[in-house]
């Protein structure tokens, strides 16, 4: 069974980079990914696509609920932004929460700061972070559990955003960490 979780992971991450480069191909030249949001940080504060410009910028969209994918990308991404030091000083992370119906800011807060003080949660009305999502080219889509619960099946890659908020490529899930601070340190140069 979780060989074949594990493959339907692997079959989604490559089919989200094989549209995000379709995507990015297809965008004018000087046209920043995504759509303009407005939404919130877990601190309650406003936040806007602007975020995403003048620094290189490490997009990740999951949940607080998940159960591996999310945390073990967080904790691996706030490792990756450290081994980089200096060197990566400019690089800002963000969290957006595929998931605002539970996810709040209040819970966002706790759950990014427990793993990061780089990495920032961004949250907000569903309507609203779907719309994000979907501008970046993110899958979700709510999965129904036994007992009346469920869980998010999502795009598992980190998106990369140059300086112009222009896609940059992306880390997919499990990747190797080598080759992840590779792809940082070529962001923070750019």
């Amino acid at each position: 069974m979780m060989r074949l979780i594990l493959a339907g992971i692997a079959v989604l991450a490559a089919v989200a980079v094989g549209f995000l480069t379709f995507e990015w191909q297809r965008k004018p030249a000087g046209t920043a990914y995504g759509a303009p949001f407005t939404l919130v940080d877990q601190r309650g504060q406003a936040i806007t696509e602007a975020a995403f410009r003048g620094q290189p910028s490490a997009v990740f969209f999951g949940f607080t609920h998940c159960p591996e994918v999310c945390p073990t990308t967080l904790f691996e991404l706030d490792g990756w932004l450290k081994t980089l030091g200096d060197e990566g000083k400019d690089i800002r992370a963000y969290f957006v929460s595929v998931d605002p119906e539970r996810d709040t800011p209040e819970i966002m807060n706790v759950y990014v700061s427990n793993v990061s003080q780089r990495i920032t949660g961004i949250t907000g009305d569903p309507d609203k972070v779907h719309a994000m999502a979907k501008s970046f080219a993110i899958y979700w889509r709510k999965v129904e559990t036994e007992g009346g619960d469920y869980t998010m099946d999502h795009t598992a890659s980190i998106l990369l955003l140059d300086r112009d908020g222009d896609f940059a490529g992306t880390i997919a899930y499990g990747e190797n960490p080598d080759t992840a601070v590779a792809k940082l340190k070529r962001l923070a140069a750019g």
